[in-house]
């Protein structure tokens, strides 16, 4: 039609689940063993508009989804667990996960390239994605039934800002040189947080979460700094190995993870004949607020059973093995130690203990078409 540098994009999903349970139920962890796992429903994802300025801006309007361009590391990507991708300190600690897989929101994303190698990214979405009400009735909702088919459009819940800018190199298929990628960045939402040791009783007196009180104790506003380091360190023809760390802080008194970090090892092509396979090796582990091992303190001084939260560690092996252009099979490990970072088995009966550690055996299959 004569119109220069648009794109529209739509992206839904038909999810299905075993019983309404998914992987992270039986494990009871902070990070999804499946980044694919989600509320089995038919939904809308992501649903937008983007005009580039040749290859100097461009600026996206619609249903977006954050983890579609921040905070991602490519050689990440051949891993399954969701904290790979959408780390546990933004899903654990922003309202409903925050604009991730599966739910995103409305928003606006604006990124500008001063050079080829260098990309500034900003972008503003809605604070809340289950939508307004979610939580009014039952603390504990699951905000993907509140938004059961992505069609709620929340404006609710303040709003998410996230800002990165980012220094790519060598990222071409034929490029000669080693591939690199550095991003920094850093949010901040508007909403409302709950302290992570004290409350409100129903006079206004302020006290640990241990006496159960009638209302939480509100901050204004989350923030968070964090990084991302992806670099190719060796090759030699089709064959190359690259290594990733990411890791973010957030404030204390407010979120159940104060930092985070993540980091791994990709190889692919090492096995002579197989050009595509990708074997990749990560960890994580996600530190528990300091705050929030307070309010156990304050519970174990008068339950002496009740465990004290700290971490929890993340061991993942897995290789993608590309069987055709079209299909590839994928096997996974996993080992998650302290799930929830050391929980309670039973909170009704502590001397069941903390969950144990997960062993987590899969296969993932992929076809394309």
């Amino acid at each position: 039609m004569g119109w220069q540098g648009g794109k529209f994009h739509a992206q839904g999903f038909q999810i299905n689940d075993a019983q309404n349970m998914n992987a992270a139920d039986y494990v009871g962890s902070l990070a999804d063993p499946s980044n694919i796992d989600a509320y089995g429903t038919t939904r809308l994802y992501t649903l937008w508009f983007e005009q580039s300025f040749g290859s100097v801006a461009s600026i996206r309007v619609g249903q977006l989804a954050a983890d579609d361009e921040f905070l991602g590391s490519e050689t990440a990507g051949g891993l399954i667990n969701g904290t790979f991708g959408w780390a546990t300190i933004m899903s654990s600690n922003l309202p409903s996960g925050g604009p991730a897989y599966p739910l995103a929101t409305p928003g606006v994303r604006v990124q500008i390239n001063p050079s080829q190698n260098v990309s500034l990214l900003a972008a503003v979405f809605s604070g809340d994605p289950a939508g307004p009400g979610c939580y009014t009735n039952n603390p504990d909702a699951n905000p993907q039934t509140c938004n059961r088919y992505g069609t709620t459009f929340s404006f609710s819940g303040g709003a998410f800002w996230i800002g990165e800018l980012q220094y790519n190199a060598n990222q071409e298929e034929d490029s000669t040189g080693y591939a690199a990628s550095y991003k920094v960045g850093a949010w901040y939402h508007s909403g409302q947080f709950a302290d992570q040791q004290y409350g409100v009783t129903e006079t206004g007196i302020v006290v640990p979460l241990a006496l159960d009180p009638a209302y939480p104790l509100y901050h204004r506003g989350d923030w968070g700094l964090y990084g991302v380091f992806d670099q190719m360190i060796w090759r030699n023809g089709d064959a190359k190995a690259s290594v990733f760390v990411r890791g973010g802080i957030v404030p204390t008194d407010r979120n159940l993870e104060s930092w985070y970090i993540d980091g791994g090892i990709g190889f692919k092509g090492f096995v002579p004949g197989r050009a595509d396979d990708k074997l990749t090796i990560g960890v994580a582990y996600s530190k528990i607020s300091p705050d929030a091992i307070a309010a156990d303190r304050d519970i174990a001084a008068t339950n002496p059973a009740w465990p004290l939260r700290s971490g929890e560690p993340v061991l993942e092996v897995s290789y993608i093995a590309q069987v055709t252009p079209w299909w590839s099979v994928q096997p996974d490990f996993q080992v998650i130690w302290k799930p929830g970072g050391n929980v309670p088995l039973d909170e009704e009966d502590l001397a069941l203990g903390t969950v144990p550690t997960a062993y987590l055996f899969g296969v993932r299959t992929t076809v394309t078409f």
